[in-house]
This record gives structure tokens, C-alpha cells and sequence, in this order.
């Protein structure tokens, strides 16, 4: 406490509040309801990956040519191999190109979908949001063996098309399987989308109308910026998705020579556990995983600086 002389007024130093501790009550019941989860996403997910990881450091060993096999303690030898491996990296490369067109063509498409669901202009919005959403509910394989025989030239009913254009060629099957994937995708991106829009307060909407804002300005000015981290939480998913692509271009293997059987990634760790070789396989697994994360992991960071600006 202090004494102003001059002014006779007494003052008391201000005395700073210190943060209070939240107790946490009923631990135990939030450790009860986190239990089944907590077990399940350890045994199916955190105890496979240890596994991959500890595979994917042993090496075969045999005593003389037809020598009992062994497992060994091999260090990083099987990651010497990945990247030693031309058409592992060739995989990923041609996944590469294809996210690259695929996931904005997709991303955009359902964007498109979403803000015609959301405006007013679109009449039968029941019918159309089951119609963009059915393709989804059809299974990946299921896809795939049915644009493949839309596909071939002496199975698809638009023969008129498909013995002019070979969709199935080395230069066209890898956008064929895109199309694929874009088909049965888009509408699960547009749900997401879709809900994000539906979020929006409508007095947002209504100020806009009161500045003269039509449909188009409003959704460029203000659904579309709002939306932008449903957009970034897609495009996180597509990526995942696309470095993880095996149904699609194992189905199609049956229909064009062209698809090889280190066509992706995926398909190269199936591939090489079937011969079998099931250290190799983990060690590919275990670098795909890490490019998955660092993709993934940087194009999150990167939507959240240009949001921070």
C-alpha cells in the first residue's frame, strides 16, 4: 500500500488473480469411455505398425543353398533396397501425377455440387443429394469392374467411342481409373462440404442480400472462403487416398495389359508380400506411410498459414 502525499489519496497495489485449476471430476467414467477405443485403436492400429516396423528390420538367411531359412536382425538393409528400387519410386511418382489432376478435379467437382444443393435455384435438392451420394455407396471393386467393361471395346455398349478411344491404353488407363475414382468420391467430398455450408449463419446470408448481393456473388465472397477448411479437410483425406490406391488398378489389371503389377504403390507391397517377401513389403510400407505424412502433414500446415494471413 502506498500514501500520496501531496494529494492525501491512499492507494492499493492491484494484486494479480492467479489462474484457478480446473479440477477434473469423474475420471474414472471418462476412462471407462475411452477404454473400448483406446483398445481397439491399439490393437488395430498402433500394434500393426510396430509390427511393420519391426518386420521391415529383419533380413532371410539360409545355411548353404537349400538351408533352413531364418530370420535375422538386419538394420536398415531392407530400406537400402526401397530406395534402391526403380519401380517402387516409379509407383509413386505415377500416384504423384495422378493426385496432382485427379484431387482438384474431384475437390472442385463436389464444391460445384455442394453450392447447387445449397442454393435456392436448384429444385428437386432430395433427388439430386441422393443422386451425387448413391456412386459413393457403390464398393471401390464394384467400380471398377463396371467401368471396366464400359471400358472395353468388345464388352462396352458404346462401342462407337471405345474402338476409337482406347481407355485402356498405357497413355489413357491411368486417367480411366481417375475417372473411376472421381466418380465414386465425389459425392462423399460434397456431404462434407455440404454440412459446412449448412453451418453458415443465416444472418450472414441475410446482410449480404441487404448490400445487393446476388447468388453468385455470395457464393464466391462469402460460402466459398468459409468453407475453406471443409475444402483443406478433403483434400487431406484425397491425398491419403490417393498414395493408398490398390482396388481400382488391381481390377483393372484384369482388363489392360497396361497396368503392371508395381502400378502403385499399394499394389507394389501386395505385390512383393505375395512372392513372398514380407520384410521388403513392411519396409515399403513404412516409407509409403512417412510420404503419406509429410504430404499430408505439409499441405495441412500449409492451408493453415494462408488462413493465418
Amino acid at each position: 500500500m502506498s500514501v500520496d502525499v501531496g494529494s492525501g489519496v491512499v492507494r492499493t497495489p492491484r494484486l494479480r488473480s492467479r489462474p484457478t485449476k480446473v479440477l477434473v471430476q469423474h475420471k474414472k467414467a471418462i476412462a471407462i469411455f475411452i477404454a473400448p477405443f483406446a483398445v481397439l485403436f491399439a490393437l488395430f492400429y498402433l500394434i500393426p505398425i510396430g509390427y511393420a516396423v519391426y518386420q521391415s528390420l529383419l533380413v532371410i538367411e539360409r545355411e548353404g543353398t537349400f538351408g533352413e531359412a531364418k530370420e535375422v536382425f538386419g538394420g536398415l538393409a531392407q530400406y537400402a533396397l526401397v530406395f534402391q528400387n526403380g519401380p517402387f519410386w516409379q509407383s509413386v511418382t505415377r500416384v504423384f501425377l495422378f493426385g496432382i489432376v485427379q484431387v482438384p478435379v474431384m475437390l472442385g467437382l463436389a464444391l460445384l455440387f455442394a453450392l447447387l444443393l445449397d442454393s435456392p435455384l436448384l429444385r428437386g435438392k432430395r433427388f439430386f443429394r441422393l443422386a451425387f451420394f448413391v456412386p459413393y455407396a457403390v464398393p471401390g471393386v464394384i467400380a471398377a469392374i463396371m467401368w471396366g467393361f464400359l471400358y472395353s471395346p468388345n464388352l462396352s455398349p458404346f462401342t462407337a467411342i471405345t474402338k476409337n478411344v482406347d481407355f485402356l491404353s498405357a497413355d489413357l488407363v491411368l486417367w480411366a481409373i481417375a475417372n473411376v475414382v472421381t466418380w465414386v468420391y465425389v459425392g462423399y467430398n460434397m456431404l462434407i462440404i455440404y454440412s459446412s455450408l449448412l453451418a453458415i449463419p443465416s444472418e450472414i446470408y441475410e446482410a449480404a442480400r441487404l448490400d445487393g448481393a446476388g447468388q453468385f456473388r455470395m457464393a464466391w465472397s462469402i460460402k466459398i472462403p468459409l468453407v475453406l477448411p471443409a475444402i483443406s479437410l478433403t483434400a487431406i483425406f484425397s491425398i491419403i487416398g490417393t498414395l493408398q490406391l490398390l482396388a481400382e488398378p488391381q481390377v483393372f489389371r484384369t482388363f489392360s495389359s497396361a497396368v503392371s503389377s508395381t502400378f502403385t504403390p499399394n499394389l507394389t507391397v501386395y505385390t512383393t508380400s505375395s512372392i513372398p517377401n514380407v520384410n521388403l513389403a513392411a519396409a515399403f510400407s513404412v516409407v509409403l506411410a512417412l510420404t503419406t505424412f509429410v504430404l499430408s502433414f505439409g499441405f495441412l500446415k500449409l492451408t493453415q498459414r494462408k488462413e493465418a494471413k
